[in-house]
């Protein structure tokens, strides 16, 4: 009974409260998600959101995607802080249509297969490629390449995620043949 209820919040959540989003087949969100953008976020299938996580910008997110708890995505220039004579507070932000500063079409790609750890923080402009994880508490700044293991504040590369290359081209063919 608690899986059926389970999918019946997660239906509602994707098909009515976030309508106008694209959200793909078999999306969980945990309590307290949120997702708000400037324009629709855009998530591909099996996508997998924990509890207390945040999409507060415009963002592409491939299939097969878990992020952990209390992720967030979040932009760079949410606010204009260099309007003269108006308090950061009151100052324009993006959500507003005549918002004109910087951050306008700045997002946050995440590739197919990606995890990324409790507690991460990805900030717009940057690109999460295929394959990767992003350890717990990373703050993401730049793009990450594809299949790699970034990790801290803010996120370097740690390591490759497969141990030789033969294994990463394995996973790759074994992964999209799958899919199709």
């Amino acid at each position: 009974m608690f899986k059926f209820l389970k999918r019946i919040r997660d239906i509602f959540l994707a098909r009515v409260l976030w309508r106008r989003h694209h959200i793909g087949k078999r999306f969980h969100a945990g309590i307290r998600v949120r997702m708000l953008s400037r324009n629709p976020i855009v998530i591909g299938d099996d996508f997998y959101i924990g509890r207390d996580s945040f999409i507060e910008c415009d963002a592409t997110i491939g299939n097969d995607v878990i992020m952990a708890n209390r992720v967030a995505l979040i932009g760079r220039y949410d606010h204009h802080y260099q309007q003269i004579g108006v308090p950061i507070r009151k100052a324009s932000h993006i959500l507003e249509k005549d918002y004109n500063w910087k951050g306008i079409g700045q997002k946050v790609i995440i590739g197919d297969d990606v995890w990324v750890g409790y507690g991460s923080i990805i900030l717009t402009g940057v690109e999460i490629g295929s394959g990767s994880i992003i350890a717990a508490g990373s703050i993401v700044t730049h793009n990450v390449e594809p299949y790699s293991i970034y990790a801290g504040a803010p996120a370097r590369k740690m390591t490759d995620r497969f141990a030789t290359e033969e294994d990463k081209n394995k996973h790759i063919s074994l992964y999209y043949g799958s899919r199709k």
